[in-house]
């Protein structure tokens, strides 16, 4: 669907409209949050700052951007129908053909009649006498809602940079978390790029086919796997589709929301040779299940480096040039930051006309009106990339101004850190949802089903409360303050807490480092998500009902009461057993 079918701004702002839900946010959590709204027959607005739906395909257009869980996976499961109806181009989907599902999904269920596109939620005060919310944009929109629903991701407020004479440059500058949807030509022009994180790994081996030259400025070396990606087949798609309904009951029961062979035992009990055999067929097959070629790789420190030691000679097999090859190896643990999976990322470093910058003990000093110093070293530039991430997590919830009861604002509460109950709703913001929040496995899992997750269930609380009569809902204190307790015990427990990483809010000067996603594994997640509903809501007070703690209707959660795959001991999984989940 064009862009001009969407309902744009010329539409004079609400002022006075009444909903039983405002949603915030238009990605897959938006969006998916919107149909069962409408399924309940309950009204909602959904509010989008971009010109269009898709959330993260939206804005991050960048030269090479794709997925890293595999296309089969990367998508909605509700229906049995648009699974069959869609096709996957390729192992990895890119940007672009993502961005064409979310706009399928929503013409198929009619979803933006109900969206208002290029509008910033800045506002939310919860009004205690009506037990809802005033909602507030900024193009002069007011509207009230007994539902406020967090739909904003963990990935959509970019990190922007703020370099000493940044002014100055007078070349073009990029993020690759708000791309120009025109695209960019670097045809002729010599760029740099300052990061190597995910995004930069993707779009690095693009830009270097078309720059004239190409700098690489490098705080920290990351780790990368092959994606090995390839056009799907009729063939393939045909029978991979007749097995649908099997994939998605199994990666439901997997710690990490996505099904891929995962090897239980240690690494440690296998001889080296044994070890590099496994490493290579793991190699071989790419992608992030790398990871499961041993059960203890995020454990055990001496584990975790023998698939370390294992990378780092990948590494140096790959980039011909020794200096650039040992700054390229990472020196933390293999899989403490989020893996990277590529295409070509490395062998783009033996091209003549690429240079990598190492900026981990001498930082970039300051731009200047030609390019870029480091070191007292002048590297000119035509057009500058900043691959730089986001304030992940939270980064969202801070451009917004949410007060709940007696004047506390989110940002007051959470000052320390993030605080919520099962990462869903925090004390003292009653009716305040969020989707995949920090304090649940979000990132830490395959994000759409997470989100399918947390959007049934909250549908299933919100038709309870309708059922009863209930007018508010919020976490009980004890309960959020032991939920925040074990989500910080069982990251303790993984190496992936050892290290500076987006997870704990490091990559952000100035934000308190909290591990933020929960690593006990997505199906221990949500058996206690289950277990809370089943219980009448444990952990949360429902007012204005006459029986607070009946047991709800189950109307869409059905499918997430699966048995645990105790036999697949993940990283996630040992967590949870280590540290029990309360």
């Amino acid at each position: 669907m064009t862009a001009d079918t969407n309902m744009r701004r010329e539409q004079p702002a609400e002022t006075a409209a009444v909903f039983d839900a405002v949603v915030v946010g238009a990605g897959f959590a938006g969006m998916y949050m919107l149909h069962r709204l409408r399924g309940l027959g309950f009204s909602a607005r959904v509010f989008e700052a971009g010109g269009g739906v898709g959330g993260t395909w939206y804005w991050n257009r960048y030269p090479g951007a794709r997925c890293d869980v595999e296309s089969m996976q990367y998508s909605f499961s509700f229906s049995e129908e648009l699974d069959q109806e869609w096709n996957w181009s390729e192992k990895y989907a890119p940007q672009a053909e993502i961005l064409s599902y979310a706009n399928h999904v929503a013409d198929r269920f009619d979803l933006r009649r109900h969206i208002v596109f290029d509008t910033r939620v800045v506002s939310a005060t919860f009004d205690e006498k009506a037990k809802g919310w005033l909602v507030e944009t900024d193009l002069g929109d007011s509207v009230r809602a007994k539902f406020l629903i967090m739909a904003v991701g963990c990935l959509s407020a970019p990190n922007r940079p703020n370099f000493k004479g940044i002014d100055d440059f007078r070349g073009p500058i990029y993020h690759t978390g708000q791309w120009p949807h025109e695209g960019v030509d670097f045809t002729g022009l010599r760029v740099g790029v300052i990061g190597t994180g995910s995004s930069a790994i993707q779009s690095i081996p693009v830009i270097a086919q078309q720059a004239a030259s190409l700098t690489v400025f490098q705080r920290t070396a990351a780790w990368s796997v092959p994606a090995w990606n390839e056009k799907l087949s009729p063939e393939y798609l045909k029978a991979a589709k007749a097995g649908y309904p099997a994939l998605r009951a199994k990666a439901r029961a997997r710690p990490t929301g996505f099904y891929f062979p995962f090897n239980t035992k240690p690494a440690l009990e296998a001889s080296p040779e044994e070890r590099d055999r496994q490493y290579e067929e793991a190699w071989q097959r790419g992608g992030l299940p790398f990871l499961g070629a041993y059960g203890d790789l995020l454990f055990e420190k001496a584990a975790n480096d023998t698939i370390a030691d294992f990378t780092r000679r990948k590494i140096r097999s790959i980039v011909k040039d020794p200096v650039t090859a040992d700054l390229l190896c990472p020196d933390n643990v293999f899989g403490c930051k989020r893996l990277c999976v590529d295409t070509g990322y490395f062998e783009t470093y033996n091209l003549p006309h690429v240079k990598l910058v190492d900026v981990s003990k001498t930082p970039i000093e300051r731009f200047t009106a030609q390019g870029i110093e480091v070191g007292g070293v002048e590297y000119p530039l035509d057009a500058v990339v900043c691959a730089t991430g986001f304030a992940a997590m939270t980064g969202s919830f801070d451009r917004i101004r949410i007060t709940g009861r007696n004047g506390l604002t989110l940002a007051e509460k959470w000052r320390d850190g993030p605080r919520a109950y099962l990462g869903i709703a925090s004390a003292g913001f009653p009716n305040l949802f969020m989707i995949t929040g920090p304090g649940s496995p979000s990132v830490l899992a395959s994000m759409i089903q997470a989100i399918e997750q947390h959007v049934d269930w909250l549908a299933d609380c919100m038709g309870h409360m309708r059922d009863i009569g209930a007018t508010s809902i919020e976490p009980v204190i004890e309960d959020e303050d032991a939920w925040v307790a074990h989500v910080t015990d069982v990251s303790t427990v993984s190496l992936r807490s050892t290290c500076s990483s987006w997870y704990v809010g490091s990559n952000t000067p100035g934000r308190p480092r909290v591990f933020m996603p929960y690593i006990g594994g997505f199906p221990v997640y949500v058996q206690k998500c289950n277990e809370v509903m089943s219980g009448g809501f444990d952990g949360f007070v429902l007012e204005g009902a006459p029986k607070r703690n009946a047991s709800p209707k189950v109307r869409y959660t059905e499918r997430w009461r699966v048995p645990i795959d105790i036999e697949v001991i993940s990283p996630a999984a040992v967590a949870a057993r280590r540290v029990p989940v309360v």
